[in-house]
């Protein structure tokens, strides 16, 4: 059974509603490499890195690539929710309601998205580190335990979420750290 290494990107720059693609910023770059020093003693020898697409995902996987040598595979589908509007205002606005329902609420796209999250994630056949998103890990999490809530458990920035995969389904071999912190 392979394991997915999921991890929370570290702390934005800015944050959902005031920036469309920020990077870190330099307690994100911190929690990045501490997860690269946390994946290196938990895995040992490299495997392959994912990364979503948005910066401050692929800035928390450098390190990582960096210490293994590696390249990191861009993976569109664990990118950010998609969102009904581009204004960062009214994002944030509708964000914030979608974070409070179930997914049986939310639009086709949403659900097309979310369907693809976990295909993707059922899709590894070897164990692989993959750098995401706080609704990412609760569209993974709640998938495997079931959950109709679209918030399930509150990701650390920079935490390493342990996911098992078979044939079937989806099981938590552990949770990242949770944490009070602010969706970005």
């Amino acid at each position: 059974m392979p394991t997915i290494y999921m991890v929370r990107h570290g702390r934005a720059a800015a944050g959902f509603g005031e920036h469309a693609d920020p990077g870190l910023d330099e307690v994100g770059r911190q929690q990045a490499e501490r997860a690269a020093d946390t994946l290196v003693g938990a895995i040992g020898a490299p495997v392959p890195v994912y990364s979503s697409p948005l910066a401050r995902a692929l800035e928390t996987a450098a390190p990582l690539a960096a210490r293994w040598g590696a390249d990191v595979t861009i993976e569109s589908r664990v990118a950010e929710i998609p969102s009904p509007t581009d204004d960062l205002r009214q994002r944030a606005q509708w964000l914030a309601g979608a974070m409070a329902g179930r997914w049986m609420d939310l639009p086709d796209e949403v659900l097309g998205w979310r369907r693809d999250i976990i295909e993707c994630v059922h899709g590894f056949e070897t164990d692989v580190v993959v750098f995401c998103h706080f609704i990412v890990l609760n569209v993974v999490v709640g998938a495997a335990n079931g959950a109709e809530a679209l918030i399930t458990f509150r990701p650390a920035n920079g935490s390493v979420t342990r996911i098992g995969t078979d044939d079937s389904r989806l099981s938590v071999i552990e949770l990242g750290v949770d944490a009070d912190s602010r969706v970005n």
